[in-house]
């Protein structure tokens, strides 16, 4: 049976998320998401445990992306991806929060990178400690995603030292709770999507407040980190697609002469070559969706994440080119450009991906190794 109540999405007419401004925040769009249910309607039978529906994220993702900034659609995109189904592992705050979630009655934050540790999480230093039915949990974290806008933080923790992989665990944080402090983030990027710094000092909580058991936290996190790199590849490729037009409907009304700049033969090749990229990667995550998302097949995801990194970077820079002064701007290929680099950064570097599909790769002669 369905975590959540089963009814159908609203869509269409009856969707309110056509009436929406552009600049709605992430948490705004979340309820409204949650409201109509197609928050639920992104995994199979409604249920996160069973994983993502790829053609519901999909659509839901360009849906956003065509409508909404890049700060918004993040906002939505990483709690879908990764903190939804980590809670669905959980019982009592997280089956709570997990239902109130679906619904859009609260968002839930993913604190993984600390202070210092950035992609190394074996390497941070946030802790969690346990006295008998309590715990306490101290560190920070920064650059989390909604952390200025949620109602909970999934925050993962080391328990004891040493980077060895069972020694980390999720915690599930009210925002609310005695020691919880969030500050914005110094960035005029990423407009919506509550970036933040996160500070837990001395936070108690109850016992029950552990997801998916103490120990499991890197286990979890690798399963469910390849489904993140889905959606993001999934996003890339909606919003290249759509930068890519806007680029192409600007280069047919920009005069140059008699003509206009797109008779120019070496401005259509240089458009069509990153359109040839794009293609090139929507390729490729549609042959490898399905190992991620109903196998959570992590080298498959991350040839998917390199891939978004390298196409989105491509992508833009061409478009931010050819659009000239019109590419600065609000919202334009210059703005976009920016942000877009967070697909070669955020959820694991462009180089430390490549190291994955380096090492699974069978002919990459890894197992030969003394």
């Amino acid at each position: 049976m369905s975590v959540s109540a089963v009814r159908e999405p609203t869509t269409g007419a009856g969707s309110r998320l056509g009436a929406l401004p552009a600049d709605t925040s992430g948490a705004d769009l979340w309820r409204v998401l949650g409201a109509e249910n197609r928050l639920a309607g992104v995994y199979r039978g409604n249920d996160p445990r069973r994983g993502v529906d790829t053609a519901a994220l999909s659509a839901l993702l360009t849906d956003l992306d065509r409508r909404f900034g890049v700060g918004s659609t993040l906002a939505v995109t990483v709690p879908l991806a990764t903190c939804l189904p980590l809670l669905a592992a959980g019982t009592g705050p997280a089956a709570r929060t997990l239902a109130d979630s679906l619904d859009g009655r609260t968002i839930v934050a993913l604190a993984a990178t600390d202070e210092n540790s950035g992609c190394d999480l074996a390497g941070l230093d946030t802790s969690v400690s346990f006295d008998g039915e309590h715990l306490r949990l101290d560190g920070t974290k920064r650059w989390i995603t909604n952390a200025t806008t949620c109602g909970a933080v999934l925050v993962l923790a080391r328990h004891r030292p040493g980077p060895h992989f069972t020694n980390f665990t999720w915690v599930l944080v009210p925002a609310d709770a005695p020691g919880v402090r969030a500050e914005p983030a110094g960035t005029e990027l990423f407009d919506g999507s509550g970036t933040g710094h996160l500070t837990f000092d001395g936070v108690r909580l109850t016992r029950d407040h552990v997801v998916g058991g103490t120990g499991r936290g890197l286990t979890a996190f690798a399963a469910h980190i390849a489904t993140e790199r889905l959606a993001g590849a999934l996003w890339a490729g909606a919003l290249c697609e759509r930068v890519l037009r806007d680029t192409a409907r600007h280069l047919g009304r920009r005069g140059d002469g008699d003509g206009v700049l797109w008779e120019k033969e070496g401005i259509r090749q240089r458009w069509a070559g990153a359109l040839l990229r794009s293609r090139q990667h929507r390729a490729l995550t549609e042959s490898l969706a399905e190992a991620v998302a109903a196998r959570r097949d992590t080298s498959a995801a991350a040839l998917l994440k390199a891939s978004a990194g390298e196409t989105v970077a491509h992508v833009l820079d061409v478009c931010a080119h050819l659009q000239g002064a019109h590419g600065f701007r609000t919202g334009g290929p210059q703005q976009l450009r920016a942000q877009g680099a967070l697909f070669g950064i955020g959820g694991g570097t462009t180089e430390v991906v490549l190291g994955i599909v380096a090492e699974t790769a069978p002919e990459s002669g890894a197992e030969e190794r003394p």
